[in-house]
């Protein structure tokens, strides 16, 4: 197995419920072996005005393969304009725990 074949994707959003079904969804699709939520606060400039919100950050270990297939499900649930929908590749890791990854998002014929 490749060890840099996996990413974290990460996204967020203001509301809690919706982020947990995100990630539910996620992993019931196997599009994410894990998505873990943390709350953090969010500062940036949006249609020209500076912005503090309460967020909540999504992060998915993730097959690169599938990015396309996460970012359209997470647009697909997602109640902004324009969300974040970034990927950060794994360049290694734990073998068994990478091991696990890549059993937890075998959805057949891959």
């Amino acid at each position: 197995m490749d060890m840099s074949a996996f990413c974290l994707v990460q996204t967020t959003i203001d509301d809690e419920k919706r982020a947990e079904e995100m990630a539910k969804t996620l992993v019931e699709k196997k599009l994410a072996a894990c998505v873990q939520i943390a709350t953090v606060t969010s500062h940036y400039v949006w249609k020209g005005a500076p912005a503090r919100e309460k967020e909540f950050l999504l992060s998915a270990k993730a097959r690169k393969t599938d990015f396309s297939a996460i970012a359209a499900a997470i647009r697909s649930m997602h109640s902004y304009e324009t969300p974040e929908i970034v990927a950060l590749p794994i360049l290694t890791g734990d073998a068994a725990y990478l091991e696990w990854a890549f059993q937890a998002t075998e959805r057949g014929g891959g």
